[in-house]
């Protein structure tokens, strides 16, 4: 079962890894990332930052919704990261059952416009969220759990 699809440029870090598996108890995290996965290098360093006790795995965006839809993750209290707006458009397209993702940390860059204190987007991603926003899924900005929900859709 998912209990959160988040998306974060900087996936695995203390927000994450102390809060969030904490407060939704999920004993699984999957990485969907094309990028993620063709780079060693950064595989490893997520790997020693996984929290004990929860299982971690990273797979392509392709490759994560083959197994989302096999039903392979079912048996765990799933949280998924990915580290931008296209990638978890892409799986939210190709997996039906996500209802909600968490936006919460894209970096500023040239041509992004901040829209909330860690949350910046370009004409682009905005297209992308109106049309994950027309599909029905909620999509809420939240850096902790604690921290109030916000609507992205009333940010942009």
């Amino acid at each position: 079962m998912i209990v959160l699809v988040r998306v974060d440029h900087r996936l695995l870090h203390g927000q994450v890894v102390f809060t969030w598996t904490k407060s939704i108890s999920t004993d699984c995290i999957l990485i969907a990332s094309d990028a993620v996965v063709k780079d060693e290098l950064r595989m490893t360093a997520l790997r020693l930052s996984k929290p004990n006790g929860v299982k971690l795995v990273m797979k392509s965006i392709d490759d994560s919704i083959k197994a989302l839809n096999a039903g392979v993750t079912d048996k765990y209290n799933l949280m998924i990261l990915c580290e931008n707006i296209e990638d978890v458009s892409r799986l939210a397209f190709g997996y039906d059952k996500i209802t909600s993702i968490n936006l919460g940390g894209i970096k500023n860059e040239a041509g992004k416009r901040q829209i909330s204190k860690a949350l910046s987007v370009n004409d682009e991603e905005i297209e992308l969220l109106k049309k994950l926003n027309d599909k029905g899924i909620e999509l809420e900005v939240r850096m902790v759990p604690d921290d109030s929900k916000q609507d992205v859709m009333t940010l942009i």
